[in-house]
């Protein structure tokens, strides 16, 4: 389930005690501390289902994050990795869509093309791991066959490799704390002949600027940001704005919801979920003041 709609059912998942394999980073997002004191209290096991997490859990080996100097998760580079400036902010909703390496819901496609899908996944990896902001990278990597890496405090760094498919981190989650067979490509090296490395740019794509910003910030910072988010996908959707006034609109609402004193990081799920309609509201008005979608 995609969004804050997962938070309720993977809370109720939790609640039970067992292991729960998830994908919906939202949980941790928006709920951040409040969600993993549940997990705490009811001793349950959370293993990550997303790619990079599950990459960065496997790439750990059990090793005590003290000992971690920095965690890095890739991005593909979306749809938009090199076009122009301007050309991003003439996209369309069918444009953003066209995912270059994975097939995904509608949501989650548009973040991957804004780059807020990475910042989600920082602060993600924030509360599961317990390692600070400072501590945590992204970088691009078009063939998205290194998924994490982890470095540590001696200058050892280890990967996490898998062909891009969700089987594979699906399957880790199912057969852990054992392997189990699964139906997937076999990555080979000599085939790919090559991997390739390159920096996010702030500036073409300020969604991933504006998650870090949040992630530094603490507080209500990281629940707002994920409303606001929410919210301008769904308009950009529908065609109701242009492609780079969802960053503008989550821009707007955290300014907003500093300035009404939003600043406490939610204590409880309730707390969390009650934030959560309060950005949206925010955020939603925030449209008024849109500029006319890029023709």
């Amino acid at each position: 389930i995609s969004g804050a709609a997962g938070l309720a059912p993977t809370i109720a998942a939790v609640r039970t005690g067992g292991a729960v394999a998830f994908a919906t980073k939202e949980c941790l997002v928006c709920a951040g501390a409040a969600f993993m004191a549940e997990v705490a209290r009811a001793g349950a096991t959370l293993l990550p289902v997303d790619s990079e997490h599950n990459a960065l859990l496997q790439a750990l080996g059990g090793q005590p994050v003290a000992d971690v100097e920095k965690m890095t998760i890739t991005a593909s580079g979306g749809p938009f990795r090199q076009w122009s400036a301007d050309r991003i902010a003439a996209a369309r909703p069918e444009d953003a869509l066209k995912h270059p390496t994975w097939s995904m819901g509608a949501k989650i496609t548009i973040d991957s093309a804004t780059l807020m899908n990475k910042g989600l996944e920082l602060i993600e990896a924030l509360h599961l791991f317990g390692v600070e902001a400072g501590r945590l990278d992204v970088v691009v990597h078009p063939q998205s066959v290194v998924h994490g890496l982890v470095t540590f405090r001696d200058g050892a760094v280890t990967a996490g490799l898998a062909a891009p498919d969700m089987r594979v981190p699906i399957a880790y989650a199912l057969g852990h704390p054992h392997r189990i067979d699964a139906p997937t490509a076999r990555l080979d090296l000599v085939q790919l002949g090559s991997l390739t490395f390159e920096a996010p740019d702030p500036e073409r794509f300020p969604a991933l600027r504006l998650a870090r910003e949040a992630l530094e910030a603490g507080g209500a910072a990281a629940t707002i940001l994920n409303a606001a988010n929410e919210v301008a996908v769904a308009l950009f959707l529908e065609d109701r704005i242009g492609f780079m006034d969802i960053p503008r609109i989550v821009a707007e609402a955290l300014d907003q919801a500093s300035r009404r004193g939003l600043s406490a990081a939610p204590a409880t799920i309730d707390e969390a979920i009650a934030l959560d309609g309060e950005a949206r509201a925010i955020a939603s008005a925030c449209l008024l003041e849109s500029r006319p979608r890029s023709q």
